[in-house]
């Protein structure tokens, strides 16, 4: 496949509920743990919960077989004959919400996040601002506007960050502004081992319960710990397209990737727990 046929997109997932991408039985104190990147510990959603989702709702909306197959693939016992012609990369972690004393929470992300956002949203076409100056583990850079600091503080959770104010984060709240989330006066930049600190202590854990039928009280053995990316989350997916490789339908890159664009209209469900609202997502194109 000639490289210049292909084209590029970066989706944008904002989370407007929880969003649970699990790992089925955790091994810890979460029995249902999110997915994580193995050297990283960020949380992530597998391409895969977002192909699955799209490739139904181009089902639900009459797509005939042939231009289902020719973008998204065959079904899995054909699966041999040719590969789809949309290719879904994992969405990755890019704003995580933390609790903050004022301003009710910030959207938090870090140098290692935001460099390769960056390296993947130039591939993709996109020009983001440059990073933000560098850090200490005690510092927190924020926009000069923000809503975050108070007294040269700003406290999320039980950390207290010595603020910085920096216009290089004011130009990433104003490039932002296309995911949709409410990043305007409270996009934070913390040091990288503070934010894999917030990475395994910030994210939602809940517990569930089952209840007997009868009696109306915990079932025995049901009861469970369940963790989830908070709401208003953001993360991110590098959409490529190829030529259709279906030889009953010849389709140009750009024609399957603009079918593939013209299914994200409204909210999607990904990852698990849709009959309790989790996963509630909107997804945009970047640029």
């Amino acid at each position: 496949m000639n490289p210049e046929q292909s084209t590029t997109a970066l989706l944008f997932i904002h989370a407007l509920s929880p969003l649970h991408a699990g790992t089925g039985q955790g091994i810890g104190a979460i029995d249902l743990p999110i997915a994580r990147e193995k050297a990283t510990g960020i949380p992530y959603l597998p391409g895969s919960s977002l192909k699955g989702i799209l490739r139904d709702r181009a089902q639900g909306k009459g797509w005939d077989k042939d231009t289902l197959f020719a973008v998204f693939g065959p079904e899995t016992e054909a699966a041999s004959e040719h590969a789809g012609a949309v290719q879904v990369g994992d969405a990755k972690l890019l704003l995580l919400p933390v609790r903050s004393l004022y301003g009710v929470f910030a959207l938090v992300t870090s140098p290692y996040l935001l460099e390769r956002f960056r390296r993947e949203a130039e591939m993709a076409g996109l020009t983001p601002p440059p990073l933000p100056p560098s850090l200490g583990q005690g510092q927190i850079l924020v926009a000069p506007n923000s809503r975050l600091p108070e007294g040269g503080k700003v406290y999320l959770e039980d950390l207290d960050l010595e603020a910085r104010s920096t216009p290089g984060v004011g130009e990433w709240e104003d490039w932002l502004t296309r995911t949709q989330a409410p990043v305007a006066g409270r996009l934070a930049v913390v040091h990288d081992d503070v934010m894999a600190f917030l990475l395994e202590t910030a994210t939602e854990v809940v517990a569930r319960i089952r209840l007997d039928d009868a009696t109306k009280t915990v079932a025995q053995g049901a009861l469970w710990y369940e963790e989830s990316l908070p709401a208003e989350s953001v993360l991110y997916s590098m959409v490529r397209a190829e030529p259709s490789r279906r030889k009953e339908k010849a389709l140009p890159a750009e024609a399957g990737l603009a079918l593939f664009k013209g299914l994200l209209q409204g909210a999607l469900q990904l990852g698990g727990k849709a009959t309790v609202g989790r996963g509630l997502c909107r997804v945009s194109v970047g640029g």
